[in-house]
Parts: structure tokens; C-alpha cells; sequence
């Protein structure tokens, strides 16, 4: 059993406010930091969001829900937020630069006692582990988003973590849910990010190009019985993020087709405020998303052969 019961999540975005009510909801105590007012509030709104989301989906009683509220608080003050702190994780944007910062800020205010933990869904550990001031108590603990039914944690240290903390965070993990999914070494995208950040720009790059629909990429995955296909993911996983990744590896990379399907989610969603799920709109509108109506794989009536023929011959008369 792990030691580890009083948690602080640096950052309230999109994954940071999953875990943190999760974290609530399984009995740990919660604190969630972020910079602004404004961000924790979204947050909130978030939250409240779960809560019908563990009602409907896991069972969740009113009672459950109550006490997994009353085991949240919310600051944007860094060193009243980790004061007492047995683990704190970081969930700030995929920006090398903003988590040095954070961590440089961080390392003189937190208990000895207090394990850090970074849920950077590309980066390393070994990245920023000097940053922390206590690179033997600094590892990765990177989670899934919907963590409600992606209940999976990855778990990455660098060389220089010590057994204990990694045992620790391993505890934690499952006492919270979670499948302890462990790396043997580090690697950039961890075992889930390796193959799903790669199929995501795949994704883009077909609709960056004008090759395929986003609609239609999704259907040929959701063929497979999937129920979300790769562009519905981008809403989930939020836009920003998405763009930030695809910026990032993209430069790192010298890959040209990243970065422009890094401009292309700027351009189409990060400048115009749609976020993905949590903003209402994204490659999908929500609440009702296309790709949860009913006839969304179904075939279409003989009568859509013209149309569809036309959307390929339009190719064909560019080809020829």
C-alpha cells in the first residue's frame, strides 16, 4: 500500500481534470493548481461533466459523487498547492520549456517526502529530472485519456529513480484503477503514445492533403468495431495538445507533413476557440457527434452512387 494519499495535479486541462477527479473519486485527497482563475473554472465545469459521465457509465451514487467532490480543492497559488503533497503530477501543456519552468519554480517548495511525476505524453523523464531538484523521486506516471474506461498507467522512470518511488507510483496507480502498464526503458511516446500519435498524423495528413473526409476516415476505422475512429480522438485528446505534439515533433523531426498538419489544427481550430470535446466542437459537434448517430456506418441507399461518383471523379479529372 502506497504512502502516497494527498495528491496536487499541476495543470487542470483536458487529462490533468480526469485524473484529479478520478484520483477524488477512488479517495484521494485532491488538490488542482492551475495558473488562472479562468482555467480552474473550466475545470469545474469539467468535473461536473464526470460526475454524469461515473453516474451513467460506472454506477456511480450520489453519495460516491459527494464525497469525491469533497476531496477536491482548487488554488493558483504553486506553494500553498504542494505544501503538503505526498505526489504531485504534471499535466501542463506539451511544451519542453513551460515544464522546465514549472519545475524549476517547484523544487524549493515541496516536502522532502513529496514524489513528482510527469504525465508528458511524448517527453522523458531524464528531459527535466535535474529541473526537479530530486531527479531519484522523478518519473513518469502517464495516463490515458478517459481514464474512466482507459484505466491504463504508464509508468517510466529514468536511470537515475530510485526503486522506492517507482514502487510507490506502481501502488498508487492501482489503488486508483489503474492497469500498471511498465516501460523497461524510456522512449518517447511510452508504449500507447508510440503507435497512437503516429496514427493520429497519419489521420491528419489525409485530411490536410484533401485526400479523404474526416468522416470518412473515421468510418474506415470504426469498421474494425471500434467505437471512436482517429479524428473523433483529436476532439478527445483536445486540439491545443494535439498541436502542440505535432509542433513539436514535427520541428524535432524536420517532418514536414507534421508540421503541416500542425498548422492545419491551428488554423481551423486552435485559432478559432474549437478545442475538441470539451469547447462543444472540434471535426465533430457535441453533444450529438455524427459518429454516434446509428446509420453513421450503415450502407447508403443506391441512390448516393452519383454523388459518391462524383467526389472520385473529381480526382480523376485532376489525375487526368
Amino acid at each position: 500500500m502506497s504512502t502516497l494519499n494527498r495528491l496536487t495535479m499541476l495543470g487542470s486541462g483536458v487529462l490533468g481534470a480526469q485524473v484529479a477527479w478520478h484520483s477524488a473519486f477512488k479517495g484521494k485527497t485532491v488538490v488542482i493548481y492551475d495558473i488562472a482563475e479562468e482555467a480552474l473554472e473550466r475545470s469545474k465545469i469539467a468535473l461536473d461533466g464526470y460526475a454524469v459521465i461515473y453516474q451513467s457509465d460506472l454506477g456511480a451514487s450520489e453519495a460516491d459523487i459527494d464525497a469525491a467532490r469533497q476531496r477536491l480543492t482548487y488554488t493558483t497559488d504553486l506553494a500553498s498547492a504542494v505544501a503538503d503533497a505526498d505526489l504531485v503530477i504534471e499535466a501542463v501543456p506539451e511544451v519542453p520549456s513551460i515544464k522546465s519552468g514549472l519545475y524549476t519554480s517547484l523544487a524549493p517548495l515541496l516536502p522532502e517526502r513529496t514524489i513528482v511525476a510527469t504525465n508528458t505524453s511524448t517527453l522523458l523523464p531524464s528531459d527535466f529530472a535535474a529541473d526537479t531538484g530530486r531527479p531519484e523521486k522523478f518519473l513518469t506516471l502517464h495516463f490515458a485519456n478517459q481514464i474512466w474506461k482507459m484505466n491504463l498507467a504508464e509508468i517510466m522512470a529514468h536511470e537515475g529513480t530510485s526503486r522506492d518511488a517507482i514502487t510507490q507510483a506502481v501502488e498508487f496507480a492501482i489503488e486508483i484503477g489503474m492497469v500498471p502498464i511498465p516501460l523497461r526503458k524510456e522512449q518517447n511516446g511510452y508504449v500507447l503514445n508510440s503507435w497512437f500519435v503516429p496514427l493520429l498524423n497519419a489521420a491528419q495528413t489525409l485530411v490536410t492533403k484533401g485526400i479523404a473526409t474526416p468522416e470518412d476516415i473515421d468510418r474506415t476505422y470504426m469498421m474494425s468495431g471500434a467505437n471512436l475512429g482517429p479524428m473523433g480522438w483529436f476532439d478527445v485528446v483536445g486540439m491545443t495538445t494535439a498541436y502542440n505534439v505535432m509542433s513539436y515533433w514535427g520541428h524535432k523531426n524536420d517532418d514536414a507533413d507534421m508540421l503541416s498538419n500542425a498548422e492545419y489544427v491551428k488554423e481551423h481550430f486552435v485559432d478559432k476557440g474549437h478545442l475538441g470535446l470539451l469547447s462543444g466542437k472540434g471535426y465533430y459537434e457535441y453533444p450529438n457527434p455524427a459518429y454516434q448517430r446509428p446509420d453513421f456506418l450503415a450502407v447508403p441507399e443506391i441512390g448516393a452512387a452519383p454523388e459518391i461518383a462524383a467526389i472520385v471523379g473529381s480526382a480523376s479529372a485532376v489525375l487526368h
